[in-house]
């Protein structure tokens, strides 16, 4: 048995969860998320907390039983509290600006990196180097977040570039002069 998929997770109040045949729907005060899931796995809604079964103990259907677990459980913490990834520019001259709902980079290229809102997607900047990617669905918001650190991601020798806030970057040596 699986040590994640045992465990139900709870509705909060405030989100309504509907199981339609392979589909399930959670809707809570920061939006709706949907998604389809494999019928190797029951799920149902007893005493305001949704459980997992799964249907037999092949390999492919264990792997799924927390899997799937976890992917509910992030709906329904998306719907409530939402998830947020922070990003920093390090650099000199490196900066960001909001120009409506899109962002606007400049990280050493000769042009300025235009990065589009997509639905569902909020972007927040803290002064000149500071990038918070904000929404509901979890996926979404850490492929954005990779999405924009992977147009400069930092270099190991003086660190530039973009990274997430709490990441460290291992440095490397530079050159070693010639000796005599």
């Amino acid at each position: 048995m699986s040590r994640i998929g045992k465990l139900p997770v709870s509705i909060p109040k405030g989100v309504e969860v509907k199981l339609e045949d392979n589909k399930v729907r959670v809707k809570g005060p920061k939006g709706e998320l949907s998604r389809n899931f494999g019928r190797e796995i029951n799920i149902r809604i007893e005493d305001g907390k949704i459980i997992f079964e799964r249907k037999n103990n092949d390999r492919n259907v264990r792997s799924l039983h927390g899997l799937t677990r976890t992917l509910i459980s992030n709906m329904v913490n998306g719907v409530t509290n939402g998830f947020e990834k922070s990003l920093l520019i390090v650099g000199v001259g490196y900066k960001v600006a909001k120009t409506g709902s899109n962002l606007q980079i400049n990280v050493g290229y000769s042009h300025p990196v235009i990065v589009e809102a997509i639905k569902g997607i909020e972007f927040e900047v803290g002064g000149n180097n500071k990038i918070t990617v904000k929404g509901i669905d979890k996926y979404l918001v850490g492929q954005v977040a990779a999405n924009i650190r992977s147009i400069r991601p930092p270099e190991p020798y003086k660190g530039k570039g973009i990274r997430y806030e709490n990441e460290v970057v291992r440095k490397k040596l530079g050159k070693t002069g010639k000796v005599g």
